[in-house]
């Protein structure tokens, strides 16, 4: 059975956890997890269910494209914290859905127009910075 198709005893949180572990990488949600407490455990897991299962489970978009997507929302809410999280774990995703350097690069610019300079501008310093921790571009001399 594939990641993405259902298991029909599953709950919703089960699915969405699924979703998230895959499209962030086990590492960061257990870390996320960990931050869970008696004020924000509902929203955790009203996010679980809904934004990482209803949403993340639906099969119009694979994620790829959902990986791209939010990159460009992100920036324009300036969120970048998010983006950040969602470059890292677009370089490190699954072979199908990881996101290359370039493809970041397009997406930004794409912003640059639509969401104004400013932002793309923290944008390619956000992910400038992830770049050169991953090794894909070299140190600051």
């Amino acid at each position: 059975m594939s990641e993405k198709q259902p298991d029909p005893g599953a709950s919703d949180y089960d699915l969405g956890m699924r979703n998230r572990r895959r499209v962030l990488g086990n590492a960061w949600v257990d870390k996320s997890l960990l931050n869970v407490n008696d004020f924000n455990g509902e929203f955790q897991n009203l996010i679980t269910r809904y934004a990482w299962n209803e949403v993340w489970g639906r099969e119009a978009f694979g994620d790829k494209t959902r990986r791209l997507m939010v990159l460009s929302m992100m920036i324009a809410l300036k969120a970048y914290e998010e983006f950040a999280l969602h470059v890292r774990a677009g370089l490190d995703g699954e072979p199908e859905s990881r996101l290359t350097p370039d493809e970041i690069k397009e997406v930004i610019l794409q912003a640059a127009i639509y969401c104004g300079v400013p932002a793309a501008n923290h944008a390619f310093g956000i992910a400038g910075e992830i770049l050169r921790e991953k090794g894909y571009l070299p140190a600051k001399s």
